[in-house]
């Protein structure tokens, strides 16, 4: 006997009909969705060796393909590895402009990955890269805690321009209500992070009157790497990336990406770090030619010239534009990292720094 007091399934195909004998009683189930009107699939499944079919979500594998295209280290980590010291495990105190230089790397790798790009407005093209407002197309997790945090503000707050976001994720605001966009502790976390990949390690370290938590190298491999790849970027006349498991083969804007890790380091104030092995002419090159490469590549669409400072890099305009043209359709994401370089305070402050401190060496010396 059916019960009165509420209403009760029965499995059927049709759609949401009373059954005419106990009206209002019975209601069958809602016709089920139609397998081309789901997004996709939910569950699929693969015959296992022993003829048992094994069930999997397809977006984990498509997950886990992207996560296979992308670099190991992401470019903030790149960077806070320069500048980290190898026995010691912390940056040097007096840096004041890696702050700004990891909020910007932030911003580049959302771009890289695809989960940002410029808005496509027409009538805002006049307007510098740098005050163009940007766009979350794409708001997927990275897997990376500090691209999601800051994905997450970017697609819940309304839409604002690079040098506004690098601001207020630095904290750089007057206005009280947007302070909660202030991404802290963000080169601790990065080294944390560094720690769960088997990069770092993690020590305490006794400075007079306080103990503070310090990070040094645990496995070099990964820094000498990183420091070959800037050598190669900065002193070489044909730059060839081998590939590695910090730089796949497969992986979208390999030299792009290596360009803006090197000037973000240049930005950081820890490109000399990788330049220790070099001599005092040969270094001074390298930064002409991190100067360079701000100039040409800080604009859109790309005009670095063949050549350049002593012919370093003859073949990276070459090379970058066969890149672009693999991926036309990302060419807002390319324009997000343009205007980061055209930041007034990633940029044009650091160069101000190193060539006051390159006149101040030179008077010590003489």
């Amino acid at each position: 006997m059916a019960s009165t007091s509420g209403l009760t399934r029965r499995r059927g195909g049709g759609g949401a009909t009373t059954d005419n004998n106990e009206e209002g009683s019975r209601v069958s189930s809602p016709a089920p969705k139609r397998p081309e009107s789901r997004s996709g699939p939910e569950t699929s499944y693969e015959a296992g060796e022993n003829g048992h079919r094994i069930a999997f979500d397809p977006r984990d594998i498509s997950e886990n393909a992207e996560r296979a295209k992308q670099p190991k280290l992401t470019l903030m980590e790149e960077v806070l590895l320069i500048g980290l010291k190898d026995k010691q495990g912390y940056l040097s105190f007096w840096n004041d402009n890696i702050s700004y230089a990891l909020r910007g790397c932030i911003v580049i790798e959302l771009a890289f990955r695809g989960r940002i790009s410029m808005q496509r407005d027409s009538s805002r093209r006049r307007f510098p890269l740098s005050d163009r407002l940007i766009e979350v197309i794409d708001d997927s997790l990275t897997g990376e805690v500090l691209l999601d945090e800051a994905l997450k503000m970017m697609k819940s707050s309304e839409k604002m321009s690079v040098s506004s976001w690098i601001d207020l994720m630095s904290g750089e605001t007057w206005n009280l209500m947007k302070i909660g966009y202030q991404l802290k502790q963000v080169r601790e976390r990065l080294a944390k992070g560094l720690v769960d990949k088997g990069i770092l390690r993690t020590e305490k370290r006794n400075f007079l009157l306080f103990d503070m938590a310090t990070h040094p190298v645990a496995d070099g491999g990964a820094k000498d790497e990183i420091r070959r790849r800037v050598r190669n970027m900065l002193t070489n006349r044909t730059v060839v990336l081998p590939p590695s498991q910090f730089l796949p083969e497969e992986m979208e804007f390999r030299y792009l990406r290596t360009i803006a890790m090197v000037c973000a380091a240049y930005a950081a104030n820890v490109l000399e770090n990788a330049l220790t092995t070099l001599g005092h002419e040969a270094r001074e090159r390298a930064f002409a030619q991190v100067d360079e490469m701000l100039v040409q590549y800080s604009q859109w669409p790309f005009g670095r010239h063949a050549g350049g400072q002593a012919a370093i890099g003859a073949n990276l305009g070459q090379v970058v534009a066969e890149e672009v043209n693999a991926a036309k359709d990302k060419e807002l994401q390319l324009e997000v990292r343009n205007s980061i370089a055209k930041h007034p305070t990633v940029a044009n402050r650091s160069r101000r720094w190193w060539r006051l401190a390159c006149l101040s060496s030179q008077d010590w010396i003489r």
